[in-house]
């Protein structure tokens, strides 16, 4: 099946398009094609970390990337958690090599100690997905505790940048790549989630800064920005109130966490000359971080 149209032009429409100065070969031939197993299986053995694996966003990259052949080191603070995904990854894919780290992406001390403690095997690490983060309340600027400023901006920011600084050495050995989870709240700011967006604002300028440090090696960056995605991210920021978190998505379908893992393999799997920058992905009726149609609202 051919992917673009000028596999598919006439002669007669080639000679039109004459002005472009295609070679002869290119003319003549598929710009490019290849069936979706060649594609993913660039992943196929690959060695994969990732943070915030325990649930979410992180525990559907997990899958998927076991689902494309990758070796995992999956890490979080509930370690039993971690067990319990590895032991349904290796039933469902045998071959694949998992290993768990409890880890608390705030202490750079955890951090350092899990890489170095990686095995042998998995030493080398291929794609670190950077993907712990959370929110916490939705008080003004005015009243925010120093608890909640802390926990926020040490897990997103701080968190991101120990790991990665801890794993770019093996990353330019491999031509890694790094995917940083951010947010549209990175994009834009709204009300009374002042630290939350700066701390999204942060990984945006963090992710464009290290684009510009990396681009002599072999080493991609990509940062996706979700929209609303259904994980426990709302029953964090209401404090384990359920019934507040699940009134976030009333009358919208919310993305969920398959919908950015699904995106992630992708931006990660392309050949390496592609690097994709941004993505920022809404769900449908989303038009931006404070705007939104709800059906029946």
């Amino acid at each position: 099946m051919q992917n673009l149209f000028v596999g598919n032009l006439s002669k007669k429409s080639l000679k039109r398009l004459s002005f472009l100065n295609l070679p002869k070969t290119i003319q003549h031939s598929r710009f490019y094609s290849s069936n979706p197993d060649t594609i993913y299986s660039r992943l196929n053995k690959k060695t994969v970390f990732i943070t915030g694996a325990t649930s979410g966003i992180g525990k559907a990259c997990a899958w998927n990337f076991a689902n494309a052949g990758a070796n995992l080191i999956v890490t979080g603070r509930r370690f039993e958690r971690l067990e319990e995904l590895s032991s349904q990854i290796k039933e469902k894919n045998p071959s694949v090599e998992i290993h768990c780290s409890k880890l608390d992406v705030r202490d750079k001390q955890n951090i350092d100690a899990v890489v170095k403690g990686l095995p042998k095997d998995l030493a080398e690490v291929d794609i670190l997905v950077n993907n712990a983060g959370l929110v916490v309340g939705l008080e003004p600027l005015e009243i925010i505790s120093s608890e909640d400023i802390d926990t926020m901006m040490d897990t997103n920011v701080k968190g991101l940048v120990y790991c990665t600084q801890a794993l770019l050495p093996s990353l330019k050995l491999t031509n890694g790549h790094i995917v940083n989870i951010g947010s549209i709240a990175g994009i834009e700011a709204y009300q009374n989630g002042s630290i939350y967006c700066a701390s999204k604002h942060a990984v945006r300028a963090i992710t464009q800064s290290l684009r510009h440090e990396l681009m002599s090696t072999g080493v991609k960056i990509t940062e996706v920005d979700p929209g609303m995605v259904e994980t426990e991210f709302s029953v964090v920021r209401f404090r384990g109130d359920e019934g507040k978190a699940k009134n976030v998505y009333k009358g919208i379908k919310p993305l969920s966490a398959q919908d950015i893992a699904e995106i992630v393999v992708f931006a990660t799997s392309r050949a390496s000359h592609v690097e994709i920058a941004n993505l920022t992905v809404f769900p449908h009726g989303q038009a931006s971080a404070t705007q939104s149609f709800r059906k029946g609202l």
